[in-house]
């Protein structure tokens, strides 16, 4: 069967892999006849024929047709809630990488260069060939640049670490270093495959109305976005900001602040930039300090999905205004890669109040790294432990350890007051509860016989679980601990549509992205640590009869009552306004268009967007704003809606 263009290019660069990985599969002449098979096809794609041979052949200079500004900066939530003013932001994470710009024309990736300093850059696409992350054909016909952000993933750096020490390469330091010095190199350019793309902007002749326009456009041809947010309020920002936080610790690679941007693109052109930076842009980075001390011990931790994360004990140092005494080491990867044992100096860092983390080994003393002796959990005391690929996991389904964290934090959103980790550790020492559910059957006479927990106390604290049996979902599903299930995700969730347990189970990856604000990832993690967490769920729901109600709104009947609504182009009044109108419905405002849309509102038909192309393809209703206006005031039947300013 006759291969095409793609499926020749996949192939051609997995085989070019696995030759300079000294694993070749095919002959020699059998891959020369693989690119006579793309000669043929596409004449005028050297690009991908030229990377080979391990060598750098570029390194040239190249100048940015629009200059790759730095962004102005802040450390204050003031300050950034001052700059948004009463504009919609779009905020997505910033990564820890170099800055990159790839130019497609005619569809085909034909240049990719570095920032360098903002108006000059370096040659690089040989390399940039070679990251799987980046496609080498998309469906945009002008020419096009993305903008984004090349980093070296957690998984990556332990896998390439591996590599370069097979090919008696000095093994890297650290993620920061690495990607600028692969970028730098003119020789082994295979090592390029260890590393990744993520989109952050879009050049391109189409008339776009929103920031947000860009990263539909960038997910519809398979580019990798950091996941944005839409920003309407104080609250959207810090949420954000939390978020953020909690992915420098556990997240799969560095970053180092937010990036907020206005949404509305008539603004991008009314402010212009300086001669540093763009002046509808700004980045919000986390102050940090960093210093070097020294490991003492390092001890592994359970977490309550029976992953194990190490810990280094250091001599204690004074950072950021706090004595540290611990630094989260992430993973497994992390102390293999680095082979990290006590006796290292390191260097540390703490920003944004974040826990205190390792960046790189500064003088590393003798010996190796070592796993807990004879695989057994710290924890459950099993010897039960497995390397999988860069975490080691503990086996054993009822690990104590993992138990224990999950009921912790469970309590902690559940809100039952005083009863603490020590007396969560008693209840499971003296085997008075195995599981969540657990807790619910415990008496006033059964807490009684915990040490120091007398009558009153005993009282309070049986009060305290009994009271948190009526729980709102929002607060259930964050206490459930699901990955990708932080409470603003949760209620965004239950506002599109599914607002009860049964309705999220049944859910699919495809219904829940179609939600306004939940990207694919989110989604995706989202319901497989639900399905994961069917057994707790089905106890707490049927054993301990909690009573899950979803805090409902009130709204006007309309004709418009539970339709699904997207918004696209230019609108007469603020597009958050309109949404806000439509919720006053019972409708659900969605950020993209699908087959479960209702209806799409545009006032420009003509526009060639691709969420007015998706309705007209699916044959979805077609609504002008002036139309979205008679359907809510209806018959006249729905009081206040004459009172609305709507202008046409």
């Amino acid at each position: 069967m006759k291969k095409s263009i793609q499926e020749l290019e996949r192939e051609i660069l997995r085989h070019k892999e696995l030759y300079y990985a000294g694993k070749p599969t095919i002959s020699d002449h059998e891959y020369d006849e693989l690119e006579e098979q793309l000669r043929a096809l596409d004449p005028e794609n050297f690009a991908l024929l030229l990377v080979g041979s391990g060598k750098s052949g570029s390194g040239k200079k190249v100048e940015h047709e629009t200059p790759m500004l730095s962004l102005q900066k802040t450390y204050s939530l003031e300050e950034l809630v001052a700059w948004k003013k009463e504009e919609t932001l779009v905020g997505n994470f910033k990564l820890d990488g170099i800055s990159c710009s790839l130019i497609y024309e005619q569809g085909r990736l034909v240049l990719a260069k570095t920032r360098g300093n903002g108006r000059v850059g370096e040659d690089i696409t040989d390399k940039v060939f070679w990251m799987p992350s980046v496609p080498k054909r998309i469906a945009q016909n002008d020419k096009v640049e993305v903008r984004g952000e090349i980093y070296c993933g957690e998984s990556s750096f332990f896998h390439l670490g591996q590599e370069m020490e097979r090919q008696n390469l000095e093994r890297p330091s650290s993620k920061r270093n690495i990607v600028a010095g692969l970028m730098g190199r003119k020789d082994h350019i295979d090592l390029s495959r260890f590393l990744s793309f993520a989109a952050f902007d879009l050049i391109t002749s189409q008339k776009l109305s929103r920031e947000e326009q860009k990263y539909e456009i960038l997910k519809i041809n398979e580019f990798v976005i950091s996941e944005i947010r839409i920003i309407k309020t104080q609250k959207d920002i810090e949420e954000l900001i939390e978020m953020a936080k909690e992915f420098m610790e556990e997240g799969e690679f560095q970053i180092d602040g937010l990036v907020f941007s206005y949404n509305d693109l008539s603004l991008h052109r009314d402010l212009g930039a300086t001669a540093h930076h763009p002046r509808y842009k700004i980045a919000f980075k986390f102050a940090g300090e960093s210093k070097t001390t020294r490991i003492e011990e390092i001890k592994w931790q359970v977490s309550r999905n029976r992953i194990l994360t190490p810990v280094a004990i250091v001599e204690p140092i004074e950072l950021s205004g706090a004595m540290i005494s611990r630094v989260t080491l992430h993973n497994y990867s992390v102390v293999a890669a680095n082979n990290l044992k006590a006796g290292d100096e390191i260097e540390i860092i703490r920003s944004g109040e974040v826990i205190p983390k390792f960046l790189e080994v500064k003088n590393s003393a003798e010996g190796k790294f070592e796993l807990p002796k004879d695989n057994i959990c710290p924890a459950c005391g099993k010897m039960s432990l497995e390397v999988e690929d860069i975490r080691l996991v503990c086996r054993n389904e009822y690990c104590v350890g993992a138990i224990k964290e999950s009921m912790l934090h469970f309590i902690k959103k559940m809100e039952i007051d005083d009863l603490s980790e020590k007396r969560l550790e008693l209840l499971l020492e003296k085997r008075m509860i195995h599981k969540i559910s657990d807790l619910y059957e415990l008496s006033i006479g059964r807490l009684m016989e915990l040490p120091k927990v007398k009558e009153k106390l005993a009282q309070k604290l049986y009060d305290s679980i009994q009271k948190s049996r009526q729980v709102n979902l929002v607060k259930f599903l964050a206490a459930l601990g699901l990955k990708g299930g932080a409470e603003n995700t949760c209620e965004k969730i239950i506002a599109g549509g599914f607002d009860s347990i049964g309705k999220l189970q049944n859910a699919s990856i495809e219904d829940l992205i179609h939600v306004e604000g939940i990207a694919e990832k989110s989604a995706k993690d989202l319901l497989e640590s639900l399905h994961e967490r069917q057994d707790m769920i089905s106890d707490l729901v049927e054993i301990a009869k909690l009573d899950i109600f979803v805090e409902k709104k009130e709204i006007q009947e309309s004709e418009l009552t539970g339709k699904k609504i997207c918004i696209t182009g230019a609108l007469s009044r603020k597009r958050d306004d309109i949404e806000k109108d439509l919720k006053s419905f019972g409708a659900i405002p969605v950020g993209s268009v699908s087959k479960n849309t209702d209806y799409l509102v545009t006032n420009d038909q003509s526009s060639g967007s691709s969420k007015l192309k998706n309705a007209q393809k699916l044959g979805i209703p077609i609504l002008t704003e002036e139309e979205l206006y008679l359907k809510m005031k209806g018959d006249e039947k729905n009081q206040g809606v004459g009172q609305m300013e709507f202008k046409f």
